[in-house]
């Protein structure tokens, strides 16, 4: 009878180059996701978590808005992701919304999100109206001048990726942009805050501490 000799180590010669395929699958998979992470920045309490991620290359705007974007206006984007754990429905206060700015040591100041009208406005026709200035109510009554068909479909963009609704039912989330009138100036967001002041328990008829998120500790720069 012919014996048969084991060699382990023609054995470990082909289990090698598949460990170290794995071990490099598994190395890039964890490379990759701490970029991931940190991307946003978050707060979360009283059943509330809300994820903010500044938009600082200009090729994410362009992928959203391959005609017009906002970054070649000058407006910055911020992303946000209201998830709510509770068992209660939550209301925000979009409007109250605002974007912290530290120009200087003594100066602070505060910016209040565009309306997606408002945004296409300074798209559409770019203004030298100051960042730090609160947002006027929008005008009623007719027509808008200069609001043609160019001008609607852009709002329309706009308006289809904002947040789209204030309330957040429970277990569930709403997500969309938000948009601040930065005038380029995007190295401000290097020490800004999403203020978020107002979020009320509907059910329970209760009000959630304010949140503020610190967009420096986003990663993408």
């Amino acid at each position: 009878m012919r014996k048969v000799y084991y060699n382990p180590m023609r054995k470990l010669t082909l289990i090698l180059p598949f460990l170290a395929t794995s071990l490099l699958a598994a190395e890039q998979r964890a490379s990759q996701q701490p970029s991931s992470l940190k991307t946003t920045s978050l707060e979360s309490h009283e059943g509330m978590t809300i994820t903010a991620r500044p938009w600082i290359d200009p090729a994410l705007y362009k992928e959203k808005f391959p005609k017009k974007s906002p970054f070649a206006a000058g407006i910055a984007v911020v992303q946000v992701i209201f998830r709510n754990d509770s068992d209660d429905s939550m209301k925000i206060n979009l409007e109250r919304i605002r974007l912290n700015l530290t120009l200087s040591e003594e100066d602070h100041q505060a910016l209040y999100p565009l309306s997606p009208e408002e945004a296409t406005d300074v798209i559409t026709h770019p203004s030298t109206k100051n960042v730090t200035s609160k947002r006027r109510p929008i005008p009623l009554g007719g027509p808008k001048i200069g609001r043609d068909k160019k001008w609607a479909e852009v709002e329309q963009s706009m308006r289809e990726v904002g947040v789209q609704a204030s309330v957040v039912a429970p277990h569930s989330t709403v997500e969309g942009l938000l948009y601040f009138n930065l005038r380029s100036q995007f190295e401000l967001l290097n020490s800004a805050h999403l203020y978020v002041p107002e979020i009320v328990a509907i059910e329970k008829k209760r009000g959630l501490m304010y949140f503020e998120i610190d967009l420096s500790r986003s990663g993408e720069r």
